[in-house]
């Protein structure tokens, strides 16, 4: 392998870009992974099945895994993703035949290791490629300072939400096989492209708004093409399971000029429509008038979908807020928030619900007999009955009749490890010490960080960018290579029983439903949300946020009057727990501490509910099941309104 070869540091302040070229009209920009968890074998589908690509985006870091990374690393482990081996593994030998750039940010707090990792794999395959990195670097107060071997470790894990800039030096420099990042913000890594390839400047914010509105509809993989959409209470999403099998990953087609359609592949399961465009738009984006990327804080209230095709949609509106580009960007800083721990035991039968709470007034006592006060830190529920609420289940004497199988979870964050100790060992006696019949105990403990957020002006963040190459010793044909990864991965279309094959080719639900197939909502009558409208949730930090998207347009205006902040805290409260505070004392905190926004979306339609402070600290340190509180928009929907005249 060669020397690296470095950039200059640079700062985030915005500096235009001097005589950008148009190398192409349009380009093709896929995405590959949407989370650390996602699936290689769909990115290989689409780059086999979508030979147009230009570039393939795999973004696998959010704030649970960059906790993750920086935990591994002070541990003496990885600081990046260590499932990029297998990622790279299956993905280079088609995508340099393809001629298609490998953007990712899986270098996390490491990305000069990830780089390391990537070199040797492309070796041990035989392909010569270049491996880009882009991340952040810290300097002194003048200025000036070296590359330190891991950028990201050197300031105790701090990481900074950089934008496309780094990419895009890196791909105008060095034209790279691969690109490597820390922590970039997600539409950042799609953006990037297309500013180099389109000839795009940082003062074209309106196509920056159009840009960044593709890459943040095609940021989470599948959940834009049907994955994470599909549900039997829903005559609208009911189609059948069978057609997630073979879900395409998202690509996007982007022009010169700022138009955008995102596409799944031809031929392949899942859904692309409206709706499904219109839940990817509202997750996750707070205020809908000002969705900040650090390249361009973005207006999304009147985008709104065009259908071309059962796997084609136009996208339009997006434009620059008021505020263009946001002054400072956003840095985590990683904060140490205790020990967690926990235990699992199941109950069935007769009484069941009872025998769970015995075991848990037990194992608390036994905590306080040891710990005096510590038991108020831990969190309990009953999966199977009301786990994804978290709230008290007195009044719930119908429900507990009808349990028959259930598992008590108790959930403690503890300021000292012996405590978190402490739950699990008294959890273990229950096996002779409590109620009868429990079984299937399982416990554990780890240490919780929190990533503690705040605003930095952009001339105070810096970045740079290098790349190596490698000097393979034999050329070993690449077609050939390409060859024997896709035998070794066996990739072929699933095999169906004939049941299933029917039932796939009989669907209730077809992929392109015109929106004058459908009917307003009854008035004067109590009928649950799922029967007018749909909705996805998500969460930013402690944050929770959910749309509410009418099947029927017009219903919109009817629901405006329904979905009201009060109604919408009455629900979400239940998500707090209640079990160390009285009535009153519980109505005077979500009083002051829960705050309810509520925002139109017009372009489609559509209402973006954010409730702060409500998901139990946030996804790094929740007791609750639901860390991210993604089943809350089943707690919503779930709801019987009445719609008015």
């Amino acid at each position: 392998m060669e020397k690296q070869s470095y950039g200059e540091i640079h700062d985030c302040v915005i500096k235009q870009r001097i005589n950008p070229q148009r190398r192409k009209d349009k380009v093709y920009i896929g995405c590959g992974a949407g989370f650390g968890g996602d699936r290689p074998m769909a990115a290989l589908k689409l780059l086999n099945r979508v030979k147009e690509l230009n570039y393939i985006v795999l973004e696998c870091l959010a704030e649970r895994t960059l906790a993750e990374r920086y935990q591994a690393m002070v541990s003496g482990g990885y600081g990046y993703d260590s499932n990029i081996s297998e990622w790279m593994s299956l993905l280079l030998p088609l995508a340099v035949e393809r001629g298609t750039c490998v953007i990712t940010n899986m270098g996390a707090m490491d990305p000069l290791g990830a780089q390391e990792k990537v070199l040797e794999i492309a070796s041990s395959l035989g392909l010569c490629v270049s491996v880009a990195v882009a991340h952040e670097t810290f300097v002194d107060e003048s200025g000036s300072g070296s590359l330190p071997e891991k950028p990201a470790t050197m300031e105790g894990g701090i990481s900074t939400y950089l934008g496309a800039a780094p990419i895009v030096e890196c791909l105008e420099r060095y034209q790279p096989n691969v690109i490597i990042t820390s922590r970039v913000a997600d539409a950042a890594l799609f953006l990037a492209p297309m500013v180099y390839e389109l000839g795009w400047n940082w003062d074209d914010l309106e196509l920056l708004a159009q840009g960044s509105l593709a890459g943040h509809l095609l940021e989470c993989g599948c959940q834009l093409t049907g994955g994470y959409f599909m549900h039997p209470a829903d005559k609208h999403r009911n189609f059948s399971f069978t057609r997630l099998l073979d879900l395409s990953l998202p690509y996007a087609e982007i022009s010169f000029n700022g138009e955008v359609f995102v596409m799944k592949a031809e031929g392949s399961g899942g859904i692309l429509n409206f709706s499904t465009c219109a839940e990817q738009l509202l997750y996750e984006v707070g205020d809908p008038n000002a969705y900040i990327t650090p390249d361009v804080v973005i207006d999304v209230r009147d985008v709104s979908f065009q259908p071309l095709s059962s796997s084609k949609v136009l996208c339009m509106g997006a434009k620059p807020s008021a505020q263009h580009v946001p002054d400072k960007l956003l840095q985590l800083v990683p904060k140490d928030c205790g020990w967690k721990g926990w235990g699992e035991i199941s109950y069935g039968g007769y009484e069941c619900v009872k025998r769970a709470k015995a075991a848990e007034f037990l194992v608390r006592s036994w905590m306080e007999e040891v710990f005096p006060g510590v038991s108020s830190c831990v969190l309990s529920y009953i999966i199977g009955l009301d786990s994804l609420k978290a709230t008290s289940i007195d009044n719930y004497p119908s429900a507990w009749r009808a349990s028959e199988d259930i598992r008590l979870r108790m959930d403690g964050l503890f300021q000292e490890k012996k405590h978190a100790e402490q739950l699990a060992k008294e959890f273990t006696a229950l096996y002779t010490n409590g109620p009868a019949g429990g079984g299937g105990i399982s416990t554990g403990l780890k240490r919780e960080i929190v990533l503690e957020k705040r605003l930095i002006g952009r001339e105070h963040i810096f970045w740079r960018i290098g790349a190596k190459q490698t000097k393979v010793g034999e050329p070993i044909c690449q077609k050939y290579v390409f060859q024997d990864v896709m035998n070794a991965s066996a990739l072929h279309e699933p095999a169906l029983p004939p049941f299933l094959q029917e039932d796939m080719h009989n669907s209730c639900l077809d992929c392109f439903i015109a929106e004058t197939d459908r009917s307003a909502a009854p008035c004067g009558q109590k009928v649950p949300l799922y029967s007018i409208a749909h909705s996805r949730a998500g969460d930013k930090g402690n944050d929770l946020n959910f749309s509410i998207i009418p099947h029927y347009w017009q219903d919109i205006e009817r629901l405006k009057l329904v979905i009201t902040p009060e109604w919408i805290k009455g629900i979400a409260s239940v998500l707090l727990d209640a079990s160390t505070k009285s009535i009153d004392e519980m109505k005077k905190w979500v009083e002051e501490h829960v705050k309810v926004e509520i925002y139109e979306v017009k372009g489609i339609h559509s209402l973006n509910v954010v409730v702060r402070n409500i998901l139990d600290g946030g996804v790094n340190c929740s007791r609750r099941i639901d860390r991210h509180g993604k089943t809350i928009s089943d707690l919503i929907l779930c709801q019987h309104v009445e719609q008015p005249p």
